[in-house]
């Protein structure tokens, strides 16, 4: 996730009775990234909630309130019935992912202790780090769900501290109502952040009213809060033969920028920007032709790249051409950046990229 705003159709903790109607109205203003509870409507139309937004190209959230373990187990076992895309919220990790484990869906649960309705983070900073990073630490735990606003103390402080402490990417939950907010999220490292309630009741400064006119402005205010996010981007770079030549002066320009993001290259690839720039974080999959191409599909596929950068040579016939193909398909389908050429991948790194250092003034 590259600090993205995931709209909840919820409010007070429950989706409201209305949210297949306001999902056109969300899809209207441009969102993607769309969620809702647990409860507040019967499993079939959560369901049909579900379906519209895959339907729609977006991408799909339950977020766990329930407290008690039956019924957060049950709502694990929803998300799989409901086929949701990402599986937010709920305090039993370990339980649970012997529900999810077996399922596409990412889970992202609560770290520290929870309680009430609407929930509330509880405990002392250096306890929520602890239970962040065992989390984090379960094969099966795919990110966070901090309810960093619900937390009474030093928010900022924690919520740099939960990100700085674990690898996975980690959403920023719970009365996030202004744009100072979503600004203090993304330069604390969130890869994203949810809000619900907030959006429904028009608090954010828009050109017009309605619920879609909010949307576009939290879209707005997140682009902005984008530029100074710390988190760091996943991009994946290959190349052809023919133009390696090319992708190494293109590292070479953006070193520095590229600098404490995390790069995955198929093993050829891999090799070469290795030796060319042994400071960067490189991940390195199988060769393009013993599967590597399909692994970057399976990380497209499955929401781990933010972008990806395959500099391709459309002058002579390549043996991967189908794996190109199928690419492109994924990087479509699931809303990836791909840059196939020089200049593209020269604005998908300034888009990307080129982070602030400087805070917003808001």
């Amino acid at each position: 996730m590259a600090f993205d705003f995931i709209l909840m159709l919820t409010a007070n903790d429950r989706t409201i009775p209305d949210a297949r109607a306001r999902l056109e109205e969300a899809l209207e203003g441009g969102v993607r990234h769309i969620g809702f509870k647990d409860i507040g409507l019967p499993l079939s139309e959560l369901k049909g909630l579900a379906a519209a937004i895959r339907s729609a190209g977006g991408r799909s959230y339950l977020e766990v309130v329930s407290l008690d373990a039956e019924s957060e187990l049950a709502s694990a076992r929803a998300a799989v019935e409901i086929d949701v895309d990402c599986l937010l919220g709920g305090t039993r990790a370990q339980d649970v992912t012997e529900v999810t484990r077996n399922h596409p869906l990412r889970y992202y649960p609560f770290p520290g202790r929870i309680t009430g309705h609407p929930s509330v983070l509880e405990g002392p900073a250096e306890e929520i780090v602890t239970s962040a990073r065992r989390l984090a630490d379960h094969e099966h735990v795919h990110g966070l769900d901090l309810l960093a606003y619900r937390f009474d103390g030093d928010v900022s402080g924690l919520m740099t501290s939960v990100c700085a402490a674990v690898g996975k990417p980690v959403i920023m939950a719970g009365s996030i109502d202004s744009e100072e907010r979503v600004a203090a999220c993304a330069q604390a490292g969130a890869a994203g952040f949810t809000v619900g309630t907030a959006a429904l009741s028009g608090v954010f400064p828009a050109e017009s009213q309605g619920f879609a006119a909010q949307v576009r402005s939290i879209l707005a205010i997140t682009a902005r809060a984008r530029a100074v996010s710390t988190a760091p981007r996943r991009l994946a770079l290959v190349a052809h033969d023919t133009r390696k030549a090319q992708l190494r002066a293109w590292v070479l320009r953006h070193r520095a920028a590229l600098s404490g993001h995390r790069l995955i290259c198929t093993g050829g690839t891999g090799r070469m920007l290795h030796e060319l720039a042994p400071e960067l974080d490189i991940r390195r999959l199988q060769r393009g032709d013993r599967g590597g191409d399909q692994q970057l599909g399976a990380l497209v596929a499955t929401g781990e790249l933010d972008a990806a950068i395959f500099f391709a040579d459309p002058t002579v016939p390549h043996g991967g051409d189908a794996d190109l193909q199928a690419l492109t398909r994924l990087a479509m389908l699931h809303d990836v950046p791909l840059a196939l050429s020089t200049s593209a991948a020269d604005m998908l790194a300034a888009a990307l990229l080129s982070a602030a250092r400087e805070p917003l003034q808001l």
